[in-house]
C-alpha cells in the first residue's frame, strides 16, 4: 500500500487530535505560548519541582496572575506544557514531512516516531513520570498513549500483516515508559544508545520473515 494515501487517510480518519483547544484570542495565545516556552526552558534547566510560578512569569514577561488564571498552579502548567508538546508531535505525524509524517515506508515511520518520542521523553521525563504515575495503570488510560498505540498499530499492520498489530504496538511502546527511561539515564545510558537499541529491536521485530 502506498503510505502517502492509505496510512495517511487512515490516520486522519481514526486519530483524534489530543486536547483540542477552544479558540483563543491572538494576545491570549501569545501569552500562553510565552509562558509555556519559559516553563519549558526553566523546567529543563532546574527541574520541575525547583521552579516557581513567579520565576516562570518573570521569564515570560507576564504577571503571576496571568499564569495563575490560565494554568492554576505549577502542576496545571506542567500538564499544559506536556499536552502542547504532544500536540506538536501529533501534527508532525499527521501532516509533517516523512519519515515521521506520511510518505515513507511503515517501518521507517515507526522508527522515526520512536526517535521523536524519545527526544520528547528525554527532555520532559519528570512531567511524563508525574503523568504516567498519577494512579495505578495511569499510563495506559491517558489519551496520548492510546493515540500513539493506534498510530503504531496501523503501521505495524501494514508492515507485518501476519502479526497481532494491537499487541505488537503495546510491545513497541513498552520501552518508552518514563520510569524505565529515567532508570536507564540514571544508569549512564545516553540518548543515542537508547535510540539505537530500540531502533534495532524494532527493525528486527518488524522485518519480513
Amino acid at each position: 500500500m502506498n503510505d502517502s494515501t492509505g496510512p495517511r487517510s487512515a490516520l486522519q480518519r481514526k486519530l483524534p487530535v489530543v486536547g483540542q483547544p477552544r479558540p483563543e484570542r491572538a494576545d491570549a495565545r501569545r501569552n500562553r505560548l510565552r509562558v509555556l516556552e519559559a516553563a519549558d526552558r526553566l523546567f529543563a534547566e532546574q527541574g520541575v519541582k525547583n521552579v516557581s510560578l513567579d520565576a516562570i512569569a518573570a521569564a515570560a514577561g507576564v504577571g503571576k496572575g496571568t499564569v495563575f488564571r490560565r494554568f492554576g498552579d505549577r502542576a496545571g502548567l506542567a500538564v499544559a506544557l506536556l499536552d502542547e508538546r504532544e500536540q506538536e508531535l501529533q501534527a508532525k505525524i499527521l501532516s509533517g514531512p516523512p519519515p515521521l509524517g506520511p510518505g515513507a515506508a511503515p517501518v521507517l515511520r515507526v522508527k522515526a516516531f520512536l526517535d521523536a518520542y524519545l527526544d520528547l521523553l528525554d527532555r520532559h521525563v519528570e512531567l511524563f513520570m508525574d503523568s504516567e504515575n498519577a494512579s495505578d495503570g495511569a499510563r495506559y488510560r491517558i489519551g496520548s498513549y492510546n493515540l500513539w498505540h493506534q498510530h503504531l498499530a496501523l503501521l505495524i499492520e501494514e508492515a507485518r500483516p501476519d502479526l497481532d498489530a494491537d499487541y505488537t504496538a503495546h510491545l513497541v511502546l513498552a520501552p518508552l515508559a518514563a520510569d524505565l527511561h529515567k532508570s536507564l539515564r540514571d544508569q549512564g545510558f545516553d540518548l543515542p544508545r537508547i535510540k539505537s537499541g530500540l531502533r534495532t529491536a524494532t527493525t528486527t521485530l518488524l522485518s519480513a520473515v
